[in-house]
């Protein structure tokens, strides 16, 4: 009985650090040099993928190399996630037009549970289905949580993931490192 409550504490101290991104630990942008708005090392995004969106419509990622991209892997039930998605609505209607694409990944939940999902949080940037493709969660991750956010830059790098929340600071900072 104690074993179950030592694996059940250090499973949780796992998940805590991975739902709180308050560390460099998990900044990954924080190893770009100083001034730097991707690291010099920063590894190239696959973008060659095709999922659905909410309305049944194909959205290849490749179609917004050239802008800086927020691709940000959710599910409806994490809490975490419904703190992010007004600032990446806002980041959207803010950044848009200077080039700026939020992309939101459902991992786990049916078109039929997003729909309204994304009508109550006005979510205003593509929602995709990510159920069943396991392809794109692999190639961002692995995903031992969510939220994951890549911010992917114009020229198609991941200059920074962020596994668990970040601050709204954070992001908005790194957006604008690579929008300038």
């Amino acid at each position: 009985m104690k074993l179950r409550w030592i694996i059940a504490s250090v499973s949780a101290l796992a998940l805590a650090f991975l739902t709180l991104n308050n560390s460099d630990l998990w900044d990954f942008s924080a190893h770009a040099a100083a001034g730097a708005a991707c690291p010099a090392n920063a590894k190239p995004a696959n973008l060659n993928f095709t999922l659905k969106d909410i309305d049944g419509k194909d959205v290849t990622l490749a179609s917004y190399k050239g802008k800086v991209i927020l691709l940000d892997f959710w599910a409806t039930w994490c809490e975490p996630c419904k703190l992010e998605i007004p600032w990446f609505g806002e980041f959207q209607g803010k950044y848009g037009a200077r080039g700026f694409q939020a992309i939101g990944v459902s991992v786990d939940d049916t078109v039929d549970k997003l729909k309204p999902y994304v009508a109550k949080y006005k979510m205003p940037y593509p929602v995709l289905v990510g159920l069943n493709h396991d392809d794109i969660q692999n190639a961002y991750g692995p995903l031992w949580g969510i939220p994951v956010t890549a911010i992917i830059s114009r020229d198609g790098k991941i200059c920074a993931k962020h596994a668990g929340i970040s601050s709204k600071q954070n992001f908005e900072h790194e957006i604008e490192a690579l929008l300038d």
